[in-house]
């Protein structure tokens, strides 16, 4: 692979370039990652948020996919669609705050009109998240990190501009050290026997954790589903009920992210 900050992927009739995405200085302090993201009280409504933006007319996604993967050691979510994918612009107001251009597109009306979904949903759901895209003209990287803003001491809302700044940053702060790492998780977008070849993939890490240290999703008791032990649920309603007995009395969607999906389908 080219040692060039600009990795050239040649294919039969296009040549991709994997540009690492930057946002400009932003007047906003780095805890404000977090307080946008407490608008979330629960962690499905920050997932949906999620969704929403793939199925908006611009993105025009027919599939999403989520799923827990392990990058490193380090559980972590990962959503995948097969829309149309971002270039280097969308990314970038993807990641910035305060600016949306979403229009209707063919009579339908974009969800997320104010353009904050993507960053308060991610940051509800953990502390770091690393976005690879792919349209039918470029590769994208971007990331927003509170982390990387803790380490360098950030006092606003920034990553560099300069691209190779930018490229070193993503490889010293996230669960990928290498050029071809990133580029992998882009191959990764198209999946064996999808007739799509662009979409986005967004990998999400340092999962919040509760106050006995594990993650706020259970991954393991159903391997067909993403659910919320009801410690948890416990905990954010604040309730002296025995834990094992807190989800006997509430809809399963409020636990059960597969049927919480369905459901939200249902109403559409």
């Amino acid at each position: 692979m080219t040692s060039k900050i600009q990795a050239l992927i040649r294919t039969r009739h296009l040549t991709f370039v994997l540009r690492v995405i930057s946002l400009c200085n932003l007047p906003l302090s780095p805890k404000f990652l977090h307080s946008n993201s407490t608008s979330h009280t629960w962690p499905f409504s920050a997932i949906a948020e999620l969704i929403d933006n793939a199925y908006d007319p611009d993105v025009s996604a027919k599939q999403f996919w989520i799923d827990k993967t392990v990058v490193k050691g380090e559980e972590c979510l990962s959503f995948m669609d097969n829309g149309n994918g971002l270039d280097n612009k969308t990314m970038h107001k993807m990641l910035s705050f305060g600016y949306s251009d979403k229009m209707p597109l063919n009579g339908k009306d974009p969800i997320g009109i104010y353009g904050n979904g993507f960053k308060s949903g991610s940051m509800r759901l953990g502390k770091d998240a690393i976005v690879f895209s792919k349209s039918k003209r470029s590769l994208c990287v971007g990331m927003l990190s509170q982390t990387y803003l803790e380490k360098i001491g950030a006092d606003q809302i920034i990553v560099p501009i300069d691209q190779k700044s930018s490229l070193q940053a993503i490889l010293q702060y996230s669960p990928f050290s290498t050029q071809e790492e990133l580029l992998s998780e882009i191959h990764a977008i198209s999946l064996p026997g999808s007739t799509s070849k662009t979409g986005t993939r967004i990998i999400i890490w340092n999962l919040r954790r509760t106050s006995t240290g594990t993650t706020e999703f259970d991954f393991e008791k159903d391997r067909y589903d993403i659910r919320i032990p009801s410690e948890v649920y416990s905990a954010e309603n604040d309730t002296n009920q025995r834990p094992d007995k807190i989800t006997s009395h509430i809809p399963e969607s409020m636990y059960s992210l597969r049927v919480s999906s369905i459901n939200a389908h249902a109403l559409k």
